[in-house]
């Protein structure tokens, strides 16, 4: 072979192999509703002492998908009990939450935690507005960036083309995450 080709032949592959990765465009992902909830239920049961005035207990996570908003509302039994008595209360929330993909973990997480429903069966009056307060601000905590789904480097690599979401859009039965060509 000609060494002046080398070059050429180079450059040659080099724009033929962009080419190909321009080519196989953006393409749709389904991830089926069952598929996140297995991965939050296995971050559940939840259970640790807040402020060392509770003893907090989550457990029970529900996904519902919210196509109209593009949101994922995630819903959890709830169990507050002082350690100073022998009294607990039990209930229930439900966060609301946008997803964005995090690319240093390469998960589909939720953003911006929004509590939609917070209720303690049982509470009395005095303590209500406090309980609630410190549920609401838990659940936020503990739900913001929380990872639904993580992809597999395979799932992002195609024909030698490393692919990256572009969009995330909520359906009844799951979600489709548009993946385009990183460049």
């Amino acid at each position: 072979m000609n060494p002046r080709l080398l070059p050429f032949l180079s450059a040659a592959l080099t724009l033929l192999l962009a080419s190909c990765a321009a080519l196989l465009g953006p393409r749709d992902v389904e991830i089926p509703l069952s598929t996140l909830q297995q991965a939050i239920a296995r971050k559940f049961p939840f259970s640790n002492r807040y402020l060392e005035l509770f003893d907090i207990g989550v457990s029970n996570p529900r996904i519902a998908m919210q196509p109209e908003s593009n949101r994922v509302l995630t819903s959890m039994d709830v169990s507050f009990a002082p350690p100073f008595t022998n009294r607990s209360w039990n209930g229930s929330f439900a966060v609301s939450g946008q997803l964005k993909f995090d690319a240093a973990r390469s998960a589909i997480v939720l953003s911006e935690p929004h509590v939609e429903t917070f209720a303690i069966n049982g509470l009395d009056m005095p303590y209500a507005s406090q309980i609630t307060k410190i549920g609401r601000l838990l659940a936020e905590e503990l739900l913001r960036d929380a990872p639904l789904y993580t992809f597999h480097p395979e799932d992002l690599r195609r024909a030698g083309t490393w692919f990256t979401p572009s969009r995330i859009t909520t359906t009844p039965r799951g979600l489709v995450v548009t993946l385009v060509p990183a460049g």
